[in-house]
């Protein structure tokens, strides 16, 4: 029988905290039910498995970065806004790196679909993106090269992999300054290629 109080968000809440601890990728059930103190079996009547709880931490902690990111952008517009996206999206992936590995997997789409705080992802993204005036394909276009340069640029500073001298800090603002210039002379060849 499950332990009382034991709930599908309570164990997501513990497992986001655990990944933080040990890594995303060292989450297990098995670690799970020791925090608890229960076994395996207890969980299974509050997730289904492994990749359910993935799912559910992942859609966690990116409700919460999220809930951050319109925080930082709220009443701001073009490279303002841009910066303060990119601020918060930074500092949360350094604060909670196992949460924010967990938004890095891919989640079934009908999920997506059906997350308040997904849908919110892209409505706080795509709002900060109209100050620079792009329709679809460049749009989505936009949204990957921040996603990848913002992510590309957290995973390197995580594990120490800039080694010259000179301040990440300063980087990071120079590669968002870089950002904001390729975003106002985004290039428009149509939609035929």
């Amino acid at each position: 029988m499950a332990r009382a109080g034991l709930t599908a968000d309570r164990l997501t809440t513990a497992a986001a905290e655990l990944a933080d601890e040990v890594g995303f990728e060292n989450v297990s059930l098995s670690a799970l039910a020791r925090h608890f103190g229960v076994k395996d079996a207890s969980l299974y009547s509050h997730v289904r498995n492994l990749q359910d709880l993935r799912t559910r931490v992942a859609l966690l902690a990116g409700g919460e970065m999220i809930d951050r990111i319109a925080a930082a952008v709220a009443g701001r517009a073009g490279k303002d806004a841009l910066a303060a996206f990119a601020d918060a999206y930074r500092e949360y992936a350094l604060r909670h790196p196992g949460r924010y590995a967990a938004t890095q997997i891919r989640v079934d789409q009908a999920l997506v679909a059906d997350s308040p705080a997904m849908r919110r992802t892209a409505e706080i993204t795509y709002g900060m993106l109209r100050a620079y005036d792009l329709e679809e394909p460049d749009l989505t276009d936009a949204v990957r090269l921040l996603r990848s340069t913002f992510h590309g640029y957290c995973a390197l500073e995580s594990t120490g992999a800039f080694g010259a001298p000179r301040d990440v800090r300063e980087s990071w603002d120079r590669a968002v300054d870089a950002l904001h210039v390729a975003l106002v002379n985004w290039p428009r060849y149509g939609h035929d290629r």
